[in-house]
């Protein structure tokens, strides 16, 4: 499908990378890792097409589809949400015009027999069965899903983009991107700006999709349930592990074991031939012996081991006085900003030593909450910070308030206490300013580099209480490790707000869920949350659907005798019954169009006699029928649930 040829990069006079070659093909899901500044996101422009090799060259299949989410986003501002959603289907309006065009050349054909009227045949069947297997015909219904899916509600459909933060509209890029349906998508970052639950759906949608997928991502649990093959840049080289991410790290391991035993193996070789020529150097009997030894030493080939993992450094926080047994003590808090309520009734008391999770989606008010805890804006009722805590707060514009004048060095330099000022190179290392990056200016850096140069400062202040508002957003995998576990270490108190569940895996032992308007409190780590989450979803969906069919059936009291529960779950299941429907119409549009092709490569004069086409047709045909039916059984229950909607 795609495939590289010796591909190099070179920026100045050290190249990037060298003699890249490898083939993505169809339905492959592949990690692309390797530490920051490796050269994956040039590497992933290159596939796109945006950027040229110094050398080598990328093959691309004809009308290979690329559907390409950079990190930095390149977003319009003039239109709405649904308009600029919509744009995702420009591709699919030109298809359909395509067909409408050779369906009117068919029209005005006489010629039935010629070889023109043929091909315009063959050509209107080929854009309908790509119509068909894109879902066109049920477009609209997917664009509302996946918006829904990513974290949009109804009423943000008719809003300008210009009014949604930069997160946002790059969910706006990722939705167009998905509905495009590309034979290959590119993804670099695409979890920073999402919520637990709108990575949990990306997860799933990936997991579904019928496409090629490389990925870059700093996110191991959702890079490792996604994708069943490891691509690594390192030293230059990429190498290639057939393997999920996780046997991955196991067998980069044993590579790099290896390596270490190879190249002490050639180091004590080296140091044999160098103690031979030096010893006999200058006696006339060992000449042709010295000679041979020196080639000998030339043509060796350095043996390279992989980048050093840096996240082997261990960082501890600088120790404090010790603060009061309860930190924090909400009573009633509650916060409004005009009409529109954020949060109310929080009760909330955290001890001593306990690391919690503040999840939810993004707008829930979990950095308002934590803005509440740092009295910087005001609300209504009791919020107590308890006796000796020092708070150590980093915030989502925290790099924003570095002193831009001073450099890399100095920034940490100033804010570095006793013994740990010996340790400020490895340090910096461990957070990718290693070599010349820690001698420039805070002015030059990039978004995310100010931001791990903020969360240097964090980890270097002698405090008690630590407050972490998405920390981990511009931090590769290993420097993740190195913070998360200076906060396991840790002995004091810390609330990390965060959507990355491997990072907050075997950190918080409670989780507080913030979304409509109230904070609920779950005992147990991350992982616990999202069973209880999960079961509860799956028990929604897999409700009886023959009891929802019955409700026609059943007396109907008067909306007057309707509690306010019943009449919520109403208005549930009209929500479930709904999207089933939109999702079983997409099943079966998808399956007539496989069967539609299937069918045409029956009909050929070598397809008669082929078995697995026989028994690909029986099988699609037997899924046809489930799908029809599960449609069937969805809308007569969606259309019950809506008379008993109405009579509510």
């Amino acid at each position: 499908m795609i495939s590289t040829e010796h591909l190099s990069v070179t920026f100045g006079a050290k190249p990037l990378f060298s003699d890249v070659s490898f083939v993505i093909n169809a339905k492959e899901r592949v990690a692309l890792v390797g530490k920051n500044g490796a050269g994956k996101s040039t590497l992933l422009k290159m596939l796109a097409g945006e950027q040229m090799p110094t050398s080598g060259r990328v093959n691309r299949r004809t009308e290979l589809t690329i559907g390409y989410l950079p990190q930095v986003m390149r977003l319009a501002d003039s239109t709405t949400l649904i308009e600029e959603t919509e744009k995702a289907f420009d591709y699919v309006r030109d298809i359909e015009n395509q067909l409408k065009h050779t369906n009117a050349l068919l029209e005005h054909s006489s010629d039935y027999n010629s070889p023109e009227y043929a091909a315009l045949i063959e050509r209107s069947a080929q854009l309908t069965d790509r119509l068909h297997m894109m879902g066109a015909y049920n477009r609209h219904a997917e664009l509302e899903r996946t918006l829904l899916g990513l974290g949009f509600q109804q009423s943000d459909f008719g809003r300008p983009t210009a009014e949604f933060s930069g997160g946002w509209r790059m969910r706006v890029e990722l939705a167009k991107l998905l509905l495009l349906h590309p034979d290959l998508l590119l993804l670099d970052e695409p979890t920073n700006h999402l919520d637990i639950e709108s990575i949990a759906w990306l997860e799933d949608f990936l997991i579904r999709q019928s496409g090629a997928l490389i990925l870059v991502s700093h996110d191991r649990a959702f890079i490792n349930n996604v994708t069943s093959r490891t691509l690594e840049l390192s030293c230059g080289k990429l190498i290639d592990y057939r393997v999920p991410y996780n046997q991955y790290v196991r067998l980069r391991e044993e590579r790099r074991a290896a390596q270490v035993r190879a190249w002490e193996n050639q180091q004590k070789e080296i140091a044999d031939i160098r103690e031979f020529i030096e010893r006999f150097r200058y006696k006339p009997t060992k000449a042709i012996q010295v000679q041979q030894r020196i080639h000998q030493l030339e043509r060796i080939v350095p043996i390279e081991i992989d980048e050093v993992d840096n996240a082997s450094l261990h960082l501890k926080f600088p120790p404090t006085e010790r603060s009061g047994d309860f930190p924090l003590i909400c009573e009633d808090v509650r916060k409004d900003y005009g009409e529109h309520n954020v949060f109310h009734d929080v009760a909330m008391t955290i001890r001593r030593g306990e690391k919690v999770a503040f999840v939810g989606r993004n707008g829930e008010g979990k950095s308002t909450l934590v803005k509440c805890i740092m009295h910087q804006i005001p609300y209504d009722g009791s919020l107590r910070v308890g006796h000796n805590v020092t708070i150590g707060y980093y915030a989502q514009n925290q790099a924003q308030l570095l002193d831009e004048s001073l450099t890399v060095y100095d920034t940490v330099d100033q804010a570095a206490v006793g013994e740990i000022r010996m340790k400020i190179r490895d340090i910096l290392g461990a957070f990718m300013f290693g070599g010349e990056a820690s001698d420039k200016k805070v002015s030059v850096l990039s978004g995310g580099e100010r931001s791990r140069l903020a969360m240097i400062q964090l980890l270097l202040q002698p405090v008690n209480f630590l407050i972490l508002d998405e920390p981990t957003n511009h931090l590769d995998m290993r420097t993740k490790d190195v913070l998360k576990e200076a906060i396991l270490a840790f002995d004091g108190t810390a609330i990390l707000v965060s959507h990355d569940r491997d990072f907050l895996d075997g950190l918080v032992s409670k989780v507080y869920e913030f979304g409509g308007g109230r904070v609920k409190e779950h005992l147990g780590g991350i992982y616990d949350f999202l069973n209880k989450k999960k079961i509860s979803h799956l028990s929604e969906l897999e409700a009886p659907v023959a009891p929802m069919v019955q409700v026609k059936k059943a007396n109907v009291p008067s909306a007057s005798s309707q509690s306010y529960e019943q009449q919520k779950e109403i208005r549930r299941r009209l929500k479930q019954a709904e999207r089933q429907v939109a999702e079983s119409e997409q099943a079966v549009a998808q399956l007539e169009g496989a069967l539609h092709l299937v069918e045409d490569r029956l009909s050929a004069p070598e397809g008669g006699a082929d078995m697995e086409l026989i028994n690909k047709h029986a099988s699609l045909s037997k899924q046809l029928e489930e799908a029809m039916s599960l449609w069937e059984t969805w809308s007569e229950t969606l259309e019950s649930l809506k008379n008993k909607n109405l009579e509510l």
